[in-house]
């Protein structure tokens, strides 16, 4: 049975195990991973109907029906639509009678509505808790495929002293960044974060045309895709000269929050718990309230997944769970720092997939 076949039955079996009759998954990465296919999200429907009982079908549009074709659903039998038909009645001849059916977490409203109408007897419930518990745990491969597009990105990080300088805009910057994400081996650049000075105070500041200036500290938050479809992401810090005195103080509460926090990775220890390691350090130093975030999210073929390393999730990890460490201190109108490593949690402990130092950067 092939991996994809494999992946199918489980969410069927757990289907089955929810008490939903179908799972109805838009182009997602829940979609990529059940089938391969990395399907746009279009106006056109496109869904895949998998009942928890019977074969499953990939609804798409006829003009998509190649792209779909190319990446070799095996297992699933394809059926398209054309411009001006009704695409919900193939939905519904595709299920039968259903009393739940679980919708993918981030399908459009107006496919939700038009499904409730083709449906009218089935209740609507998530799908993602569903997956979510499926892909939370990744195989071997998983593993390499996220180790690879943690090497990457490490290689970009590695090459900041080229292109991060006073004078120079945190737009300029990152569009050398940009062009090193996708020569490094990304398919996509998803995101490019240069903050300099107050800017950094910011956790998802993006860029500006501000310039950059000596002296200031700077945070650089990237990631991209791998053509597999798997993400990176990760965070340094830098400082143009010598960084400001204030700022090299709580830099090394943050950088041993972080290694304290990696370190306390391991099988049957609860996300929460992991959380309360980088967060406790960094109250406990006078920063507390600078700490704006949660210390990580999940990360797989979704940048943001389960599990979430945060305040009130009693998750206990387990080996194959993927997810970053990346706590912060930010200083509204300063500067502010994060530091980010993508880690798993490996049967004995944790494997660091981002292996450059993270110590602070001075350029």
């Amino acid at each position: 049975m092939s991996q994809k076949e494999q992946r199918l039955r489980a969410a069927q079996s757990a289907a089955t195990a929810a008490g939903l009759d179908a799972l109805l998954i838009p182009p997602s990465a829940d979609l990529q991973y059940l089938t391969g296919y990395d399907a746009h999200a279009l106006e056109r429907l496109t869904l895949l109907v998998l009942p928890a009982d019977g074969e499953p079908t990939l609804i798409v549009p006829r003009l998509e029906r190649p792209a779909a074709e190319a990446v070799d659903p095996h297992g699933v039998w394809i059926v398209d639509h054309v411009d001006g038909s009704d695409p919900y009645e193939l939905v519904s001849a595709a299920i039968g009678k259903a009393d739940a059916v679980g919708l993918g977490n981030r399908m459009w409203a107006e496919q939700v509505l038009a499904l409730r109408a083709a449906l009218p007897s089935a209740e609507q419930r998530l799908a993602g808790a569903v997956l979510a518990a499926l892909r939370v745990r990744k195989s071997p491969g998983e593993v390499e495929a996220l180790r690879r597009a943690g090497q990457a990105i490490d290689a970009v990080h590695t090459q900041m002293g080229q292109w991060l300088r006073a004078g120079r805009t945190e737009n300029e910057v990152a569009a050398d960044i940009a062009a090193a994400i996708r020569a490094a081996g990304h398919a996509t650049v998803e995101f490019t974060i240069v903050a300099a000075g107050p800017n950094g105070a910011s956790p998802h500041h993006g860029t500006s045309d501000r310039v950059i200036a000596a002296g200031e500290p700077v945070v650089v938050d990237i990631g991209g895709r791998m053509p597999d479809g798997y993400c990176s992401d990760s965070t340094r810090t830098y400082c143009i000269g010598e960084p400001p005195a204030e700022f090299a103080a709580y830099y090394q509460v943050l950088f041993e929050a972080q290694r304290a926090a990696v370190a306390a990775v391991r099988p049957g220890v609860t996300a929460e718990s992991v959380d309360a390691v980088a967060r406790d350090l960094i109250a406990a130093a006078g920063y507390g309230p600078a700490f704006l975030h949660r210390t990580g999210h999940g990360i797989g073929l979704d940048g943001h997944e389960e599990p979430y390393i945060v305040a009130g999730n009693d998750t206990p990890l387990e080996e194959g769970m993927a997810f970053s460490i990346e706590p912060g201190i930010y200083l509204s109108g300063r500067h502010g720092a994060r530091i980010e490593d993508i880690v798993v949690c490996t049967s004995s402990g944790v494997d660091r997939l981002n292996t450059i130092p993270t110590e602070l950067v001075i350029l």
